[in-house]
């Protein structure tokens, strides 16, 4: 699982550089919005990408996941602060979310080795 993850990273990169150049105007107004609202405000960055893990566990949506766990981890939080955060979701969200717990826990592994 681990090395299906690094693959979709791999990927993911290509994929945004190859959408840069098709949709610029998509990627940039994104990126934009991405950008302003993503910094600490009355909530931390940190807050802010738990928020964001959060609601791709909900919706069960796997690079969501992927990117999340990484910018999560990028804003300095642990292992344990991740999975906490995942493990709110599985309680308000049930099986469903459950389910996507080792794809948080994959994530993890594949991005700190």
């Amino acid at each position: 699982m681990a090395n299906e993850c690094k693959e979709f990273f791999d990927k993911f990169k290509k994929s945004v550089a190859k959408m840069k150049e098709q949709t610029p105007d998509t990627v940039n107004g994104f990126a934009t919005m991405f950008s302003k609202i993503m910094q600490d405000g009355a909530l931390s960055v940190k807050e802010k990408k738990f928020v964001a893990l959060g609601i791709g566990v909900a919706l069960r949506c796997v690079p969501r996941i992927r990117l999340h766990v990484q910018k999560c981890l990028d804003a300095g939080a642990t292992k344990e602060q991740i999975l906490e955060a995942a493990s709110v979701v599985v309680m308000m969200g049930g099986g469903p979310a459950y389910t996507h717990i080792p794809v948080v826990m994959e994530a993890f592994e594949a991005l700190q080795g």
